[in-house]
């Protein structure tokens, strides 16, 4: 039995944003990142949490990922605070049950 799952591209049109930290901050807000803080002679390495840090995804390409539809609506949600800024579409996809799996399986990794 195949599964619906949901194709999101998006581009970012740069000129709209209002700075480097504003773009960059769309980013980390998707992807999270990686903090690393300097105090004395220790380094401190923290991993920052974005939306696709909670969500199951496939990515396709830069900008590109694959999500399962039941995830649609927290994306719908991200994605339309930042419209003015950005582009994105969403095409139906089906997954089989091998694409399923291995969908689950670099989620878990």
């Amino acid at each position: 039995m195949e599964k619906k799952a949901i194709l999101i591209t998006f581009s970012v049109e740069s000129k709209k944003f209002s700075s480097n930290y504003e773009r960059n901050k769309f980013f980390r807000e998707l992807y999270g990142w990686k903090q690393i803080i300097k105090k004395e002679e220790k380094r401190y390495t923290y991993r920052r949490t974005g939306l696709l840090d909670e969500i199951p995804h496939l990515k396709v390409d830069q900008s590109m990922f694959i999500i399962l539809e039941k995830h649609m609506q927290k994306m719908i949600e991200f994605l339309e605070d930042w419209e003015d800024k950005i582009r994105w579409n969403k095409f139906d996809v089906l997954l089989d049950k091998e694409q399923e799996e291995m969908l689950k399986r670099c989620f878990d990794d």
